[in-house]
């Protein structure tokens, strides 16, 4: 039997061959146990169920993220990007719970990436569903990672399920300055683009739209993938729950960049001109 065989809870029992790495990517890796593997959705998501998270915090680190808001410790809303926890018995309270999952509907994830980098190593995430497929619930899986294809064979057990794909901008350097350690525009597309032809329903998820440089070519880029639905959401220019103490960097970039409510409106409804199915903020995010 082989590493990719053997469930996260075997791979990592006696840690053979380094399967509970403290660093992976230039990120600080730590193991704790989770009292509850689905949360109850509440405010944005609370159209959902549940959510679930199998990691806390996120290496991709964008600048803007909301999710460093809810960081336990001042320190780590400082240091976002730089750190993940892995909920390193998720699988096993999945398995055991005596919920009814069927038809339930649940969001993965809301306040992290379920396939950032450290997820390749730990295999974390397929073993969850592994655990879901035969539950049936119904299933919507939030990411910018092009590991999420590895996944196709399992999402298609799922009768109702959604990949929603997040791309930001048409612009590599846009994307650069904003999401410096997230993958490409270009794998991104390239990633939704393999899951939907696998034949497993996605969206592409705009949020929060940063500045584009060519709107058309953008629209032509997106229609590409074969998705067509669209979810777009503004940048959050003010303080509040959604911006963290670290995304003052976030703000000056956006004022660097003049993306005024008034640009992004502009793009939005040339957007709309020749995206179908183009909703914006929360009703974009309906269970699957």
């Amino acid at each position: 039997m082989t590493d990719r065989q053997l469930s996260f809870d075997d791979r990592v029992g006696d840690d053979p061959e380094g399967y509970r790495p403290s660093r992976y990517g230039g990120v600080a890796v730590t193991y704790r146990p989770t009292t509850n593997a689905l949360t109850r959705a509440s405010g944005f998501m609370s159209g959902y169920d549940f959510t679930l998270n199998p990691y806390i915090g996120c290496s991709f680190g964008c600048s803007y993220c909301y999710a460093a808001a809810f960081a336990s410790e001042i320190e780590l809303r400082d240091l976002w990007g730089e750190w993940v926890t892995v909920k390193e018995n998720v699988v096993e309270k999945l398995r055991r719970m005596r919920t009814n999952l069927t038809g339930r509907t649940i969001y993965m994830s809301s306040v992290t990436d379920p396939y950032q980098q450290i997820e390749a190593k730990l295999g974390l995430v397929r073993d969850i569903l592994e655990v879901l497929v035969p539950k049936q619930p119904r299933l919507v899986v939030q990411t910018r990672s092009p590991l999420v294809v590895r996944d196709t064979d399992l999402l298609l057990g799922l009768e109702h399920v959604r990949v929603n794909m997040t791309v930001t901008t048409d612009s590599e350097s846009v994307r650069k300055a904003f999401e410096p350690r997230c993958p490409s525009n270009s794998r991104r597309l390239e990633a939704i683009r393999e899951v939907r032809a696998a034949g497993v329903p996605a969206s592409i998820t705009l949020t929060p739209l940063l500045p584009v440089d060519d709107v058309d070519r953008f629209a032509e880029m997106l229609l590409e993938t074969g998705v067509d639905d669209f979810v777009v959401q503004p940048f959050h220019p003010d303080r509040g729950r959604f911006v963290a103490g670290t995304r003052e960097g976030a703000l000056e970039l956006i004022r660097g960049r003049n993306w005024t409510e008034a640009r992004y409106r502009d793009v939005v409804d040339r957007l709309r001109e020749r995206l179908p199915n183009l909703a914006e903020g929360q009703e974009g995010f309906r269970p699957a």
